[in-house]
């Protein structure tokens, strides 16, 4: 429910994606949120209204000269009451009179009397969404301050494939609760390690830590959340990537270090929530070891760079924070190590507490002390860390 209490005006213009914006309706109202639809005359061609009154459990408005509202400026009462103005499906006609002020039917009188932020999710043929008119509006409407999510790339309608797609419904819903989220990372870039690394032994076999990935990813959106810049370098996991999210995919701890050393000096913060093997084999056979070649495999281990330490040691470093699971003695070990690679900040958890699941129990090591974070889903709990570690680096870090 990460959007209870808040009032959306959706309008939906005319395409076939108006169809999709029914099921963006569903997904709106089962987040807690109260959802109010404005139609353009075209977009009762693709859905009806009565669809989305069904949905919504709220009347339904197609028209300026609506008589049913007692004022009969339904156009001021849907801004005023809402929190957020969400034009999902968003058509190059209704782009091009946003950016224009154009007033002309209900949603675009809406539009220009609004005093709520405005959202848009264009959807639009490939060749009308790269047109210079449509990317002119929609550079406009940018600077105007209005939220442009998306399109996406695919199939079309029209059997064409490219830009132009409008956002799925849970992903448009994702980047709502990401626009209510605090922005104490706006214009600051994060950096990030995320999964396991892969040490191999030969090409079927390998050394590697079981980490799934989900704590840092849950970290990258909550960064992203807060309006920062993030580039994820994630070791081999295959969860979705967060949305706004940069990701590097590396596999071995070499590639991981590689990554981050050559991007950590721009860097505001950098986040280890990595599972780094410690070793690697000092020699990997290029063809699969055959169990009969010989009665004992013996395979001599060679230490791999600490990341984190190496990081915190630049000369001018972005703010550091490392992640430190253990099976046991927590507080002993994560503040050791925190000291060890001297940093301001370490998260430190319980593997059996949160290895693998969705769901965590963190402690914040910092110069103040501990700080225990109640039990939580891990996404609640990275907005928790990302706000302590936007408090850090507000007071301790200028920007790059």
């Amino acid at each position: 429910m990460e959007l209870e209490g808040k009032r959306v005006t959706l309008g939906v213009t005319g395409g076939i994606a108006a169809y999709k914006a029914a099921e963006l309706v569903r997904l709106l109202v089962g987040q807690g949120a109260s959802v109010r639809v404005a139609m353009t005359e075209a977009a009762t061609h693709f859905v009806t209204p009565t669809t989305f009154q069904a949905l919504s459990g709220n009347p339904v408005f197609t028209d300026l000269w609506d008589t049913g509202v007692a004022n009969g400026m339904a156009h001021i009462g849907l801004s005023r009451e809402a929190d957020v103005l969400l034009v999902a499906p968003a058509s190059a006609d209704y782009l091009a009179k946003a950016a224009h002020g154009v007033a002309s039917d209900l949603l675009t009188t809406l539009t220009l009397a609004r005093d709520c932020p405005l959202l848009v999710a264009p959807s639009m043929n490939r060749q009308m969404w790269s047109h210079p008119a449509t990317q002119r509006n929609v550079a406009t409407l940018i600077g105007d301050g209005v939220g442009v999510l998306g399109p996406a790339q695919g199939g079309q309608a029209c059997g064409e494939t490219g830009d132009g797609r409008m956002l799925e419904p849970a992903e448009i819903v994702e980047e709502l609760v990401a626009h209510f989220q605090p922005k104490p990372l706006k214009g600051r870039k994060v950096l990030m390690t995320a999964g396991p690394t892969f040490e191999a032994i030969d090409p079927v076999r390998g050394i590697a830590n079981l980490s799934s990935g989900k704590m840092g990813f849950a970290v990258a959106r909550a960064a992203r959340e807060a309006g920062a810049e993030v580039t994820l370098v994630c070791g081999p996991v295959s969860l979705p990537t967060p949305r706004g999210v940069t990701r590097v995919d590396v596999t071995a701890a070499l590639e991981m270090y590689a990554q981050v050393m050559r991007r950590a000096t721009a860097q505001d913060v950098f986040i280890g929530v990595a599972a780094v093997a410690d070793y690697r084999p000092q020699t990997a056979s290029d063809r699969k070891i055959k169990k009969d070649a010989a009665p004992r495999l013996v395979i001599e281990l060679v230490e791999n760079p600490d990341i984190l330490a190496e990081v915190a040691a630049l000369p001018r470093p972005p703010l550091c924070v490392g992640f430190a699971a253990e099976t046991g003695n927590l507080a002993e070990y994560a503040e050791k190590k925190r000291r060890a690679k001297k940093i301001p900040l370490i998260v430190g958890n319980l593997v059996q507490d949160g290895f693998g699941g969705d769901t965590n129990a963190l402690i914040l090591f910092d110069d103040g002390g501990q700080h225990t974070l109640t039990p939580a889903p891990k996404l609640a709990l990275a907005r928790q860390l990302i706000a302590r570690v936007a408090a850090l680096l507000e007071s301790t870090h200028a920007p790059h």
